[in-house]
């Protein structure tokens, strides 16, 4: 979309020869000159204050390239006197504005139904190791509350600003994740996955990294446009999101949201191409692959080491490991198939009371079976629907390509992670430590969800329906 600029308007009765005056005439459409005021370059004026010139070069250097990347999202830049007019003239346009109300009712009942599931799966173990029963609890509510106050400044954020700095956020990531190989990095039940805090606090770099990857690669694949398609921009696209998956892997040995990160590059190159027969035909290749490698690790690396090849293992044979390396995902399975169709009833779960160690995180949907049955299990499947289905739809509405890849990104994102953890707690994948969306246990990733909603949410703030 190319900029508009405004234009004076000319007098109807204006001739050909008015237009061929001297361009030093004071007219209409010229502001008057000072009386006495000089015309010098040396002369300092009121409006123009004098700066250093090296501060000022590379100033103007950042800033066209800030323009740049504004034109790459379409976004219109308004300063000074033009961002007054125009917020005066959107006050009754933001009154007709339209908000995705149904999304942010599934947001909330996910968090309440979390609250009170993460409560009774993790009273136990709290009580045991803390003293307190509502330790779990009690840290989770006050960061859902700072997420769910985050989510709604976030939404009232333009989220081209985003894609104007989407490359300094991804940056941004990938020096966090190094932080955790220095001093900084906190080691939790032999990870060493996030970085130390004041207050006794942590955060874990790997979420950042999947929300700056959805941002960059989304305006990568705007910035390129049409050279998306080619092998080249689909290139450039892929090492981008493996750089940062990489990071993820090596940095802070995080395989299952190194995949996730991944994952979610390939997902939206797949969306931006218009051909489909390629992406399928890679899929085929790959699924076949991993089932022959699969088959051959089964039978030479049965006595290895490495504990990734041990739960691959483990997955393949779990009657047989069932005492090590399987018996957290056979005592999930146990929990799921006592719980029958309505569950034993809220709080009334056996395989939490240490049984499954650290059920509040991963393999929380187990307890939920045991304790709700099937019933509570199809009703979260039934939230996560809606869930997606509003994520889809704001995709599909979004004013332009930038917010509708930043959509579809967070959608993916979601959507990976949810099946992601039912594959792993019914046995249909190996272990990892995917966690449960607005359910499980973990501030970073509750904190981070919610600033996804809330791009999500500023996005449905710009869309326009019909007959507005």
């Amino acid at each position: 979309m190319r900029s508009r600029t405004v234009r004076p308007i000319k007098n109807r009765g204006q001739d050909k020869k008015s237009r061929k005056k001297n361009s030093a005439r004071i007219g209409d459409t010229q502001p008057m000159r000072v009386v006495g005021q000089r015309e010098s370059s040396s002369s300092l004026s009121d409006t123009k204050p004098m700066r250093p010139v090296s501060i000022r070069s590379g100033y103007e250097s950042y800033q066209r390239a800030i323009d740049r990347r504004r034109k790459v999202i379409r976004t219109p830049k308004r300063t000074g006197l033009a961002a007054v007019i125009a917020k005066s003239r959107s006050r009754t346009a933001v009154k007709e504005q339209y908000f995705d109300f149904d999304l942010l009712m599934v947001i909330v009942f996910l968090m309440c139904f979390g609250l009170v599931m993460l409560y009774s799966t993790s009273a136990y173990e709290a009580q045991a190791d803390f003293g307190n029963d509502m330790y779990y609890f009690s840290k989770q509510a006050l960061i859902a509350a700072a997420g769910v106050a985050g989510m709604f400044i976030v939404s009232k954020i333009d989220y081209h600003f985003y894609g104007a700095f989407a490359f300094e956020i991804y940056i941004f990531s990938l020096f966090l994740m190094a932080l955790v190989q220095t001093p900084l990095g906190v080691t939790v039940n032999g990870a060493r996955r996030w970085i130390g805090l004041p207050g006794n606090m942590t955060v874990q770099p790997a979420e950042i990294t999947k929300i700056a990857v959805i941002l960059f690669i989304s305006y990568e694949l705007c910035r390129l446009g049409r050279k998306a398609y080619t092998m080249e921009g689909i290139i450039r696209v892929f090492v981008l999101g493996a750089v940062a998956s990489g990071g993820v892997l090596f940095l802070t040995d995080n395989l299952s949201t190194a995949i996730i990160v991944m994952a979610i590059t390939c997902i939206l190159i797949f969306v931006i191409h218009p051909k489909t027969k390629p992406f399928l035909a890679v899929i085929g290749v790959g699924a076949a692959v991993a089932a022959i490698g699969i088959a051959v690790l089964s039978v030479t690396a049965a006595n290895s080491e490495n504990f990734r090849l041990q739960r691959i293992i483990s997955w393949l044979n779990p009657e047989a490991t069932m005492d090590t390396g399987s018996y957290q995902v056979m005592q999930g399975l146990y929990a799921i198939g006592s719980g029958g169709f309505f569950g034993k009833g809220l709080g009334n779960s056996t395989q939490k009371l240490g049984v499954i160690p650290e059920a509040q995180n991963d393999m929380i949907l187990v307890v939920i079976c045991e304790e709700l049955g099937v019933f509570g299990a199809i009703l979260i499947l039934i939230l996560f629907g809606l869930l997606l289905y509003r994520l889809m739809f704001i995709a599909k509405n979004a004013p332009d390509l930038y917010g509708s890849l930043i959509a579809t990104g967070i959608f993916a994102h979601i959507a990976l992670q949810v099946i992601l953890n039912i594959a792993v707690v019914t046995g249909l994948l190996p272990t990892t430590g995917i966690t449960l969306p607005f359910i499980s246990y973990g501030g970073t990733a509750i904190l981070f969800l919610m600033a996804e909603m809330g791009i999500a949410l500023g996005i449905s703030r710009r869309i326009r329906l019909e007959g507005e």
